[in-house]
């Protein structure tokens, strides 16, 4: 359900957006538009689900957690240009940080667990004093 919300699905479609502009305009040769939507999807979908995990300490699912953050950080990234252009690796390290921190900003937007609506209200609850 949660990957079907539109508010979710706007966000990681404004994401992409961002993404490709990116890719067309940045001239690095490490980023291009098949990687931008292959990232993007892959951290759609495990993102929010690692952070909780941390967020929640639920220890016994840190490996998992651990290695979906991988796939979507470094993995995905590292076979697509395996294949498409070995040489793009070398960018691989710079790629891996930005990314980390992209990963944990999705992750923290696409958290919650609800509707938009509902996101705007709780977030208002916490700014009202008591």
């Amino acid at each position: 359900m949660e990957y079907v919300r539109p508010w979710k699905l706007f966000s990681l479609f404004c994401g992409i957006i961002f993404l490709l502009i990116g890719a067309w305009s940045s001239g690095l040769p490490d980023w291009d538009v098949p990687i931008s939507f292959i990232m993007a999807i892959v951290t759609y979908l495990t993102a929010p689900c690692s952070l909780r995990v941390f967020l929640e300490r639920r220890r016994k699912q840190f490996p998992q957690a651990l290695f979906w953050t991988w796939v979507s950080v470094d993995g995905t990234y590292t076979i697509y240009w395996f294949f498409v252009d070995p040489a793009a690796l070398i960018l691989r390290p710079a790629n891996a940080m930005a990314s980390l921190a992209l990963y944990g900003m999705c992750g923290l937007v696409w958290l919650y667990r609800g509707t938009l609506r509902q996101l705007v209200e709780f977030t208002a609850s916490l700014f009202r004093r008591p």
